[in-house]
């Protein structure tokens, strides 16, 4: 008897089935497997990838169009008027033990005026200068002769010995018809970069600034927002024409870097002043620069600070002026030939003078034709001096 037989409620027997998976499970398995393995190898190759093209070219040069016509005046101006431009080096001699030491005091920019070598700058450039160097565009230096100077329009002239064919005389404009908002350019030498070009506008006219004397102001000057710093002072601004409109001198920034305020002095005032300058050194209207004074001259403080702890060293006394009179001693050479030191400062009417500062904030308080005692060590011995403060220039 079968099994059928014997169990009919018994299921017949099913065949036992070993089948795959479905055709479309089993090929998004695969997909998965390929794309896994692909985004893989994509990992594996940005990772170790260096960015070397041996076959590597530059890109072609895209053509531009026509320039701006302002880009053609820019470039016209400052291709006509960089040769009339000059960088101005200043050098401060100072005296030392060893003889006199040049040492660079500042820069600042100039311009040709005329065909004669003449240059016109700041006052405020050369003043504390004891000489100055002119480089012109083409490079070539020349030594500068000061000429004359107003300190109360901050003008001044030097004047070099150069080629005619290396001297090109500015043009000149006018500044009585200046506009508030056209376009204006500076050429100078700011932070010592020479030949440097900035543009802007006129943003007003008729500003008042201090001028290098004490309570004296420029009148008429014109304000432009053309980037002016340090080094561009003396030099020229000009119109859209390449003409002389004025002569930059200051900033308006606590940093002394340009802030978009910067101050020109007009040209028809440097028409006034110049010829004059030329002629005899000086103008009529423009005062002396002259303070109470000894007439001595003074070691730098950092030579001093390595030779005595405090007090001012004597190196010269000029003949004629005060010091002279009062026998003060300027360092000088012994017999033997070894130096020997002048006369060290250390007091003022009772002030401790300790500095080169020290000493020229004393004076400043006092007047010409004040009598002062000066406490002075000579050769290690401690005295005072009587001396009347005479107009030192």
């Amino acid at each position: 008897m079968s099994t059928d037989d014997r169990y009919p409620w018994a299921s017949p027997r099913q065949p036992v089935r070993t089948s795959l998976l479905p055709p479309f499970v089993t090929f998004l398995v695969i997909l998965g497997i390929v794309t896994g393995t692909l985004l893989l190898y994509r990992a594996w190759k940005d990772y170790t990838a260096t960015g070397v093209d041996p076959s590597a070219v530059a890109p072609p040069i895209a053509p531009r169009g026509e320039l701006m016509e302002i880009e053609k005046t820019n470039i016209r101006i400052y291709n006509e008027s960089r040769p009339s431009v000059v960088h101005i080096n200043t050098i401060v001699v100072q005296p030392t033990l060893f003889g006199p030491d040049e040492v660079p005091q500042g820069t600042g920019t100039g311009f040709f005026w005329g065909d004669k070598g003449h240059i016109v700058t700041n006052f405020h450039v050369i003043k504390d200068a004891n000489a100055a160097r002119v480089i012109l565009s083409d490079k070539s230096s020349y030594p500068a002769q000061y000429v004359g100077g107003d300190p109360s329009k901050d003008l001044a002239v030097l004047w070099i010995n150069a080629p005619p064919e290396k001297i090109k005389a500015i043009r000149l404009g006018t500044s009585k018809d200046l506009q508030v908002g056209q376009m204006v350019y500076a050429i100078g030498n700011p932070f010592g970069l020479d030949q440097t070009l900035t543009t802007g506008v006129v943003s007003a006219l008729d500003r008042e600034i201090e001028s290098v004397l004490q309570n004296r102001v420029i009148r008429g000057v014109i304000q432009t927002d053309a980037a002016i710093n340090p080094g561009n002072s003396g030099g020229p601004l000009l119109d859209s024409s390449g003409r002389l409109i004025g002569v930059n001198t200051a900033i308006y920034s606590p940093s002394r870097a340009s802030a978009g305020i910067g101050f020109a002095i007009p040209v028809d005032t440097v028409r006034e002043v110049v010829p004059e300058l030329i002629r005899s050194g000086k103008t009529p209207t423009a005062p002396t620069i002259a303070r109470a004074g000894l007439g001595i001259r003074m070691l730098d403080d950092a030579a001093a600070r390595q030779i005595i702890p405090q007090g001012v060293i004597i190196t010269q006394v000029l003949p004629g002026t005060p010091a002279a009179r009062a026998g003060l001693l300027p360092t000088r050479r012994s017999e033997f030939g070894r130096p020997r030191l002048g006369d060290i400062i250390i007091g003022f009417d009772g002030m401790p003078i300790r500095n080169n500062n020290d000493l020229l904030n004393a004076l400043k308080s006092r007047a010409v034709g004040d009598t002062v005692t000066l406490t002075i060590l000579r050769d290690n011995q401690q005295m005072d001096v009587e001396i009347t403060l005479a107009a030192i220039e």
